[in-house]
């Protein structure tokens, strides 16, 4: 069962989780944006060890601990791997004092109803009990919303509790991530549904049981309260989706009780090139950016 420790530092929550889950599609980009071009590369395990040493210089910067980077979300990759001969899961918690996730999905389905569906995951079980034995927490699941349709949302809500009811089964935390495309035209409309459905759902889990959701930084400020103040739910977490990191902390330091849930607005303006001063230093302000709009109200 997770660790109580652990579950303590997620319900106490004065921090935020880092993101740093890219897998396979958008590694590339991480990488170029990161300074290093898809040329310092000739295969998919030479990107792979490169996303690995930029995740690893991350997390061994003496700013990334638990104190305001309370949960790291980890690629299935990264949880395999090692930080100076130790398995990163291990790492985080036991060397900086961070809450190891592990993202399970595999990608989304072609949009249907405005939504896209989770893909299957092979080997799910198998992936789980790995997970477990690693020393992960929880898991993360992410489908996406495009429409304001009720049909799609509410199928998309039901898999994502499906899935998070397997995750639970396993000795896991699972943090539900329907996230919501924040370019569509009827952004607000798609989010008063997916509260609604979110709710629905909540309120038929068995007494005592929680999850965790991850959700796209609201149109409307403290949308989300209701679940934030719902006893079924952990810790509500939100994603940047595409905001950079000023605007992303304007926004979330507007919604009470959510903390940040970031992966590019963590990682903007860090650069391979750069000293480990220069890095570091960086690094700093992005964590205490961030950790000030999540504890902020």
């Amino acid at each position: 069962m997770p660790n109580s420790k652990q579950t303590e530092q997620m319900q106490r929550g004065a921090g935020f989780i880092a993101a740093l889950d890219q897998s396979g599609g958008s590694t590339p980009k991480a990488l170029r944006l990161y300074g290093v071009e898809e040329s310092a590369y000739s295969s998919e395990s030479e990107m792979y060890d490169l996303i690995h040493q930029m995740r690893s210089r991350i997390i061994k910067s003496p700013a990334f601990t638990g104190d305001k980077v309370i949960a790291a979300i980890l690629f299935e990759q990264t949880m395999d791997r090692d930080i100076d001969g130790i398995p990163t899961a291990n790492y985080l918690w036991e060397k900086r004092g961070v809450v190891p996730f592990l993202k399970i999905d595999k990608g989304l389905e072609a949009e249907a109803d405005g939504v896209q569906m989770l893909k299957p995951i092979p080997g799910l079980q198998a992936l789980l009990a790995r997970a477990v034995k690693a020393g992960i927490f929880g898991t993360k699941e992410r489908s996406v919303v495009n429409a304001a349709n009720a049909a799609g949302i509410e199928a998309l809500v039901a898999q994502q509790f499906a899935l998070g009811a397997e995750v639970k089964a396993a000795g896991l935390m699972p943090i539900l991530e329907p996230e919501v495309t924040i370019s569509i035209a009827d952004k607000a409309e798609a989010e008063d549904l997916l509260l609604a459905a979110i709710l629905r759902h909540l309120d038929k889990l068995p007494k005592g049981e929680q999850v965790m959701l991850k959700l796209t930084l609201p149109t409307k400020a403290n949308l989300y309260k209701p679940l934030v103040d719902h006893p079924a739910v952990m810790k509500v977490v939100a994603l940047s989706g595409g905001y950079n990191r000023a605007e992303a902390n304007k926004i979330l330091a507007q919604n009470s009780g959510v903390i940040a849930s970031f992966s590019r607005a963590l990682s903007e303006g860090l650069n391979a090139n750069q000293t480990d001063a220069e890095f570091d230093a960086i690094l700093v302000q992005a964590i205490d950016s961030i950790h000030a709009a999540s504890i902020a109200g």
